[in-house]
């Protein structure tokens, strides 16, 4: 068994569900083709990667999506409590380093995620800051979890306050480059992701003449 493990959170794409604050702007249409998007590349980041995946859905497991994959159902009342169960699931299970990762982000790739793997080779934790001041990627090569526990989830200072705490208890960290996810439409406007998706602007600009 591979001693690596990748976990991919992935909201049920239903609408009026996924990308609320950018379908304020474009509409719950407009951000359910944007999601689906991002979930195509979040799929191509992992499909060459030589690790165990796993697929936790929000809400339930759709059997005809990521075939051949491992797949369960997110459990936890916060964000904080539902990555927890799913890292003390892997580690229960052997694995020696985990991350895990989002579904929206137009700029992941296969080497953010290796790039992670390895870092814990070195390192207790990795994380991949987010522009936001949350994070896209967080590595552990063992259980901890304070990054878990009363955090300001979807807040500015997510990853400042989580580093600082790693900080005071002497828990070693490393980080990856930082990335953009799209929450507003600005965002979107600003990715090269959007730039380059013709057909993309194409269903956009339909949904709003």
């Amino acid at each position: 068994m591979s001693k690596e493990l990748v976990i991919v959170f992935v909201k049920n794409i239903k609408l009026g569900k996924v990308k609320t604050r950018l379908a304020k702007t474009i509409g719950n249409q407009g951000a359910f083709e944007v999601y689906k998007e991002l979930v195509d590349i979040t799929k191509n980041a992992l499909e060459n990667l030589n690790t165990e995946k796993r697929i936790y859905f929000s809400e339930m497991v759709i059997e005809t999506k990521w075939p051949n994959l491992y797949k369960a159902v997110q459990i936890g009342g916060d964000l904080g409590e539902r990555m927890k169960n799913a890292f003390l699931k892997g580690f229960q299970d052997g694995f020696e380093r985990i991350v895990l990762i989002g579904s929206d982000l137009p700029d992941i790739n296969e080497t953010h995620i290796k790039n992670g793997l390895e870092a814990l080779k070195e390192t207790d934790t990795v994380f991949g800051p987010a522009e936001d001041g949350g994070y896209y990627l967080i590595g552990l090569s063992k259980m901890n979890e304070l990054v878990f526990n009363n955090k300001p989830w979807s807040q500015s200072n997510l990853l400042d306050e989580t580093l600082h705490e790693l900080k005071e208890n002497n828990i070693t960290f490393s980080t990856l480059e930082t990335l953009n996810d799209i929450d507003t439409f600005e965002d979107l406007e600003a990715s090269s992701f959007y730039k380059s998706n013709i057909t993309l602007q194409e269903k956009i600009r339909h949904l709003h003449d």
